[in-house]
């Protein structure tokens, strides 16, 4: 069973059913009892960074999500859910950044309006983009879809550089827009239940990885 873990912050569905079309049995749930049990745990895009560590914290699955994922448990995490895998973020934070799950280094920053030339950029960054690999060795996540492929994202916050990157978009700057924390648990920074095709094959690649 994978958990789609509900933060109370937005609308799990289209996720739930992209991994039950992948041959997944997806539970959404926001019990920390059922994620910690839960064969495959997956961390939705919804919300905002701050306001979606205190919801977890108060909902007591924060602790248990970092507890899976150093356990080796499969993880997936989608935009915001990528997010939360770094030390901090600004997003809605008051003052300092808020603490994150702290697996990977770095704060979660805005996304420029410009790039270093000057030229101006719409953020929110909505719509398709390019997905480049960083290395020719591909990921598992990533089995069967060619580099540069598009996948569709919705974001005005972005992760740091940090070497789990395996690869990046171009929007104003470049930046990770996948990461890769250890053997079994990732993060992408676009929506894949939103990307047709090569969505799909990613979210069938994640419950390949969880089957195994």
């Amino acid at each position: 069973m994978i958990a789609v873990v509900d933060y109370h912050k937005g609308n799990l569905m289209s996720v739930e059913r992209g991994l039950v079309s992948a041959g997944a049995d997806a539970q959404i749930t926001d019990d920390p009892e059922v994620i910690g049990a839960a064969q495959a745990i997956v961390l939705p895009g919804v919300g905002a960074f701050t306001d979606a560590v205190a919801s977890m914290n108060e909902l007591g699955q924060a602790s248990v999500v970092r507890e899976r994922i150093q356990a080796g448990v499969p993880f997936l995490g989608i935009c915001l859910g990528m997010h939360l895998l770094y030390e901090a973020g600004e997003e809605h934070a008051q003052g300092d950044p808020t603490p994150g799950l702290g697996l990977l280094g770095g704060t979660v920053a805005a996304i420029p309006k410009t790039d270093p030339r000057g030229r101006a950029f719409k953020v929110p960054h909505v719509g398709w983009n390019n997905v480049d690999y960083l290395s020719k060795r591909i990921s598992p996540l990533f089995k069967g879809i060619k580099d540069r492929e598009f996948f569709y994202f919705t974001h005005s916050f972005i992760a740091p550089p940090t070497p789990e990157a395996i690869a990046t978009t171009t929007h104003s700057i470049t930046f990770p827009c996948a990461v890769q924390a250890d053997e079994r648990a990732f993060g992408v920074q676009f929506h894949p239940e939103k990307s047709s095709d090569a969505g799909a094959q990613l979210l069938a690649n994640f419950v390949e990885l969880a089957r195994a």
